[in-house]
């Protein structure tokens, strides 16, 4: 009987933009792992065991349990960057702060309004737009946030730009983001997004190995 090779095991949840951005840097590595994916209203055991956390994405390569989805964007990469996401200067890394911190926490005030009564929903929207006037200042100088080519700045910011766009894209559109809008859409038309996006059934115990990419 044939050995079946036993992968690095990534859980993941299809539309969390955390998890959609720990894909998308599997994917360019090329490092393939066994997909799980997981209902988060009803996450499995096994899931539970190797991350009492409960949020997705989470990473188990043998006895490493990597439970950050910057730290699986890194842990892929480290293996293999053939498109040198990595060759990016420092303030990348302070981009991709800025988007995690301040503009997630006015995202999510934004799409989930209704759980934060205590929040003015229009000042919030307006925290959010002044990430996205700077980085639409970056775009209007360059193809790409770091430059002429997409680095992990990019790809660890665009699936929150892309969350935060569809809250209400009719008003995402009458901004002043021309260019994060095409860079935007760029995105949501390419390959790599579909490949990403693959729907797969809730995982189970004892089923076989789906392996991404």
């Amino acid at each position: 009987m044939q050995t079946v090779q036993q992968r690095p095991i990534l859980w993941t949840f299809r539309r969390c933009p955390y998890a959609m951005r720990a894909r998308l840097a599997i994917a360019s590595s090329g490092q393939a792992v066994e997909v799980r994916e997981i209902l988060l209203k009803d996450k499995p055991a096994a899931f539970l065991a190797a991350s009492p956390k409960g949020t997705v994405p989470v990473l188990v390569d043998g006895e490493t349990v990597i439970e950050e989805s910057r730290d699986v964007m890194l842990w892929a990469l480290g293996r293999n960057d053939p498109e040198r996401w990595l060759d990016m200067p420092a303030d990348g890394l302070d981009l991709i702060d800025t988007c995690d911190g301040p503009f997630k926490q006015a995202l999510d005030h934004t799409k989930y309004a209704v759980r934060f009564p205590d929040r003015d929903e229009t000042a919030e929207r307006a925290k959010a737009l002044v990430f996205l006037n700077s980085l639409n200042d970056r775009l209007q100088q360059s193809p790409f946030l770091m430059g002429p080519q997409r680095t992990l700045a990019d790809m660890a910011i665009l699936p929150f730009v892309r969350q935060f766009a569809n809250t209400d894209r009719a008003w995402f559109d009458a901004q002043d983001l021309a260019a994060v809008a095409q860079w935007l859409d760029d995105f949501l038309a390419s390959d790599r997004l579909h490949e990403v996006m693959t729907k797969y059934p809730p995982w189970q115990d004892g089923q076989d190995q789906v392996l991404f990419p």
